[in-house]
């Protein structure tokens, strides 16, 4: 049986994120992966669930970024830029929904509004959403949720949906991607009714255990997050499309375009992140980060390898 939105065998959606600098293709926003390149399956782009907390110069009001343009450190964002341009109208969208800060406020329905809300506006998109709640729910260092808080959160939200009748949304439940054995994950899982797709984070070359969990469970795997992060001889993490094109497609991209074919019966979607975290505000001291500038088009070694690949027949790109 099919999960919500699972392509055929074999098939593969591909998303490209993961702010309006990084995606173009819409109004000022013009020198972005969707203004040299086909468009893709889906677009990924993020929200949240975290009124009062501020991020940077940006006092989060809930659900920002969805309907009108917020920066919160990373980038310029706005999912209506896209819903409201018709040339986007077949474009799937997934949202990264934070909850960091108030997964116990959102657990005790002090959110209920914005749930119902962002339900509301996930049902004018008329196109699939994929909702990834908390996304990197064990990112303990950064997300903080708490188990049972993030549990009862996630089923109060997917119960909210389902009264209201939110019927063009998917649940991605998605790891960091490293480090969370079988047993955490299975702490953490919300449970095979409350859950469509499991996804975890691709940076750099992460363990595979999120991919053994979803085979337990049969639910299709959705790379959700995904570029190069490379480590040198001295432990300094880096990725500089422009500067190390051909090292960087050798050991980050053929690594994990490797990864999906070999588990192609459970790997159905990836997002790739086109952006340049070495300019953004949030990243400048993030050791992981500060040193990335993942876009494919400043490289023509990347850009050639990269159309070769998704030209295969199994990537599903505008439909």
């Amino acid at each position: 049986m099919k999960n919500k939105f699972e392509p055929k065998n074999g098939k593969v959606l591909v998303f490209v994120g993961q702010d309006l600098e990084a995606l173009g293709g819409v109004k000022q926003y013009k020198n972005g992966y969707l203004d040299y390149f086909e468009t893709p399956a889906g677009i990924t782009l993020y929200s949240n669930l975290s009124p009062g907390d501020q991020s940077y110069s940006l006092l989060l009001e809930g659900l920002d970024g969805l309907k009108t343009k917020a920066n919160w450190g990373a980038g310029d964002t706005c999912a209506q830029y896209f819903i409201d341009d018709e040339q986007y109208n077949n474009t799937k969208l997934t949202i990264g929904l934070s909850m960091v800060n108030h997964d116990k406020n959102v657990a005790k329905g002090k959110h209920d509004k914005l749930i119902i809300e962002l339900g509301e506006w996930i049902k004018t998109t008329k196109r699939p959403v994929f909702l990834r709640i908390g996304y990197e729910f064990d990112g303990w260092d950064w997300n903080n949720y708490k188990k049972k808080h993030f549990l009862k959160a996630w089923k109060r939200i997917y119960n909210i949906f389902r009264k209201i009748k939110v019927d063009n949304v998917a649940f991605v439940w998605q790891s960091k991607g490293t480090g969370s054995n079988q047993k955490v994950l299975e702490e953490w899982y919300p449970g095979d009714e409350f859950v469509d797709w499991c996804g975890y984070s691709y940076f750099n070359n992460p363990d595979e255990e999120m991919i053994q969990f979803a085979r337990k469970h049969k639910k299709p795997v959705f790379i959700a997050e995904a570029c190069p992060v490379l480590k040198d001889d001295f432990g300094n993490f880096h990725a500089d499309l422009k500067k190390n094109p051909k090292l960087i497609w050798e050991n980050w991209f053929v690594p994990f375009f490797e990864t999906i074919e070999k588990n192609k019966d459970f790997i159905k979607a990836f997002s790739y992140i086109n952006v340049d975290w070495k300019s953004q505000m949030m990243w400048a001291t993030n050791d992981y980060f500060k040193n990335v500038d993942s876009r494919i088009q400043k490289s023509e070694y990347i850009t050639k390898k990269w159309l070769t690949e998704i030209a295969k027949e199994k990537y599903i790109k505008t439909n």
